[in-house]
């Protein structure tokens, strides 16, 4: 069975301030307020060739969290659709991000 190449696009990065009604808690470390993840940008796009290993400068915990839908895409699987896509998240609690898994065709 063939791997797939992937395209991962940056669809949302949620403010914390959103998920907290405003009353963001305090990042203990820095002793301010937890802002949005600066790891991405809303329509950035990494691809995943076929050797399947995170793209450089992808969030490893991002990654580790989204790594299970890349494996399915990768293998030719999908959950739901004929376009072998699926949307992911980070489970960072406090600022997630939204991300669309996407098989490309050669």
């Amino acid at each position: 069975m063939p791997r797939n190449r992937l395209r991962i696009t940056v669809l949302k990065r949620v403010d914390p301030s959103y998920v907290f009604d405003g009353d963001v808690p305090v990042n203990p470390s820095s002793g301010r307020p937890y802002e949005i993840c600066t790891a991405f940008q809303e329509g950035q796009e990494y691809v995943i060739d076929t050797d399947n290993r995170m793209p450089e400068g992808f969030c490893p915990q991002a990654w580790h969290d989204i790594f299970r839908k890349i494996g399915i895409l990768h293998w030719g699987g999908s959950y739901t659709t004929e376009k072998k896509e699926m949307i992911a998240c980070c489970t960072d609690g406090v600022r997630p991000v939204s991300f669309k898994l996407e098989t490309l065709v050669d």
